[in-house]
């Protein structure tokens, strides 16, 4: 069986261009689909973030108005998984040499710390370079942004990604004050951003590349991981 990282971002608020201050966390069906999936399939599971920091839930992920029916399953699973395992591994700790794969799961935190993170770069661009299995859904992708090598190249130039849109963001009500967009920064950056109907599964696999839209592409994301580590 393989060992998975999923790594977190540390943030907490998301400060906004007008000076306010937008309160974020974990999102819990990101967080607890893939968890969920990955130890059925018998994979070990290790949690990391920015300095060990664990990050709170997103209250917003707990309300099934907004995140549906399950939401209350995600959300216990999640607070269970991450008590099971204590405190979080650092990023500046962690090697890549150690998994099988690197998971991002959302929350709008990514775009707070993670797309910055040198040593989630300095992870992603070793586990890109080993071929190893690389997962980021809804606004995990923004934590590929950090990849960038030596000599200033973005690694996930060209490659074909899901992520949280530009339209969705609009819809959820995030978009208006935001200091960026993840799809859009994607493209500029380079990425072959494509995109599904808002806030319905959509992944994409791109060599060792897996990528979902939004919370409902969790799972499936997972599973399309799954059946890669069991092949390799």
């Amino acid at each position: 069986m393989s060992r998975i990282l999923i790594v977190m971002s540390a943030a907490t608020v998301w400060e906004r261009t007008d000076g306010s201050q937008y309160p974020t966390g974990y999102w819990a069906e990101e967080l607890a689909a893939p968890h969920e999936r990955f130890v059925q399939a018998g994979h070990t599971v290790d949690f990391a973030s920015p300095g060990g920091v664990l990050q709170p839930l997103d209250q917003h992920s707990a309300d099934p108005v907004v995140a549906g029916e399950d939401c209350a399953h995600y959300v216990a699973h999640a607070q269970q998984a991450l008590s099971d395992f204590g405190a979080l591994l650092k990023l500046d700790e962690v090697s890549a040499d150690t998994y099988d794969a690197i998971v991002l799961p959302g929350g709008h935190g990514p775009v707070v710390d993670l797309f910055k993170d040198r040593d989630l770069g300095r992870l992603l661009i070793a586990a890109d370079r080993a071929g190893k299995v690389i997962g980021a859904v809804c606004h995990g992708p923004a934590g590929l942004l950090s990849a960038v090598d030596d000599n200033g190249q973005w690694i996930f130039t060209g490659r074909r990604m899901a992520a949280f849109t530009d339209e969705e963001e609009r819809m959820f009500g995030t978009a208006e004050n935001a200091p960026w967009l993840q799809a859009g920064r994607l493209r500029e950056m380079g990425a072959r951003h494509e995109q599904g109907e808002p806030y319905q599964p959509f992944n994409i696999k791109d060599g060792n590349l897996f990528t979902g839209q939004n919370p409902a592409s969790s799972a499936p994301m997972a599973d399309a991981i799954n059946s890669a580590l069991n092949e390799s």
